[in-house]
């Protein structure tokens, strides 16, 4: 049986965990946390992750997700710029991002094995293979447990305290250890790495049911944005322009003259998780480097202006899968999701711009634009059903 390392047990690397192990490959799964596990908020899945995932034989996506339910654009006085209830847009559907990651993690088989705890400190490679190097905060076997942890970044490159050095040895290595990837930084240490974006993300989890459909809301240099979860309750996110590690602002004082729901959403959140927001310039590294494979985060970090960074990564997997089935090189999985990734980060980085204007003319110019096009594409979404119709 051939052999595989993944680096990195976040949403990408566990689902490239899962598609390897189909392809009859044995493969071994290093995660920096002590627990196996994910943390965050709400996810979208969109129409293209949901398939891969389908083809991998991930059960429960539907039955544990809720259709997304964006009612469009607002301006942060309530006042409608676009609904999208007539736009005819393909809408994701949304769950926790704790339950996506156990539904992969569930479909996980003997062929796999997770050690956690794992901080990987460099690698080598040689026509045969790939060796591993690695520390260990305890000594222990492998770990296939805990999903309640504080794991979740797939980031294996900045564990704590270790003690125990360790070498694995695989014929392939996927690198998905997140946007500051030690594999990536060993394979080209000239790149400069992750750039701001200028703004800082928070997100959370309201703890209340509300009528109101959903979608984003922009304003000067800040934006909310929420959607409803299968529970009823409320993920919601928010940006606002602060420099790179910058003060920690109280979000309810940020959005509390807002219109509602949003401040009633803020007093029912219990925590707030608060993150600087980067993402990798273009154009972006090769995704193949000899024996390794860059995936996710670690090739291709966006900003979440579009919601797809987690999905491109289920999307990689798909792609890894397909080429391994295929027998093709592995350069075809660069030849696929490089240039699709590409075109993602630079624009989920155009929209953060437009977004986070703060200039008062440029907003209102911005919104006038978006409200003039919403009602364009409206007129065409109802003229394509009508042509569907005839047929």
């Amino acid at each position: 049986m051939r052999t595989a390392i993944v680096v990195g047990a976040g949403i990408g690397g566990v689902t490239a965990a899962v598609a390897l192990e189909q392809c009859g490959w044995q493969v071994t799964v290093l995660e920096r946390a002590a627990e196996l596990g994910e943390v965050g908020a709400g996810i979208s899945v969109w129409p293209g992750a949901a398939a891969v995932l389908d083809e991998l034989g991930v059960e429960g996506i539907a039955k544990a997700a809720r259709l997304g339910e964006a009612a469009g654009m607002r301006r942060w006085d309530g006042r409608w710029i676009v609904e999208a209830a007539e736009l005819g847009i393909e809408l994701p559907v949304m769950l926790h991002r704790a339950q996506l990651h156990q539904l992969i993690t569930d479909r996980l088989g003997p062929a796999v094995t997770i050690h956690t705890g794992t901080t990987v400190t460099g690698l080598t490679q040689d026509a045969d293979g790939v060796t591993v190097t690695a520390t260990s905060a305890a000594p222990g076997g492998p770990a296939f447990g805990g999903r309640s942890g504080n794991a979740g970044s797939g980031d294996a490159g900045s564990g704590g305290p270790a003690s125990v050095g360790t070498e694995y040895r695989a014929e392939l290595v996927v690198a998905a250890d997140g946007i500051r990837s030690v594999v990536r930084g060993v394979l080209v240490p000239e790149y400069k790495g992750p750039r701001y974006s200028g703004y800082t993300a928070y997100r959370g989890i309201a703890e209340v049911g509300v009528a109101d459909g959903g979608g984003e809301t922009w304003g000067r240099g800040q934006r909310f944005g929420f959607a409803k979860l299968i529970d009823g309750r409320i993920y919601w996110y928010a940006t606002s322009n602060r420099e790179a590690g910058g003060a920690d602002d109280d979000v309810r004082e940020l959005f509390a003259d807002w219109h509602e729901p949003i401040p009633a959403l803020l007093a029912a959140t219990p925590s707030v998780l608060r993150n600087d927001t980067y993402d990798l310039p273009t154009p972006l590294l090769p995704f193949v480097h000899g024996r390794v494979l860059l995936l996710g985060d670690a090739a291709h970090a966006m900003t979440p202006n579009m919601g797809r960074g987690a999905c491109s990564a289920i999307e990689d997997a798909g792609a890894l899968a397909r080429v391994l089935r295929a027998g093709k090189d592995l350069s075809a999985y660069d030849a696929e999701r490089r240039p699709a990734t590409t075109k993602l980060v630079k624009r989920s980085r155009q929209i953060g711009v437009l977004g986070q204007l703060d200039s008062k003319l440029a907003c209102t110019l911005r919104d006038a634009v978006f409200a003039a096009g919403g009602k364009a594409a409206g007129l065409l979404a109802k003229r394509r059903k009508v042509e569907e119709s005839r047929v």
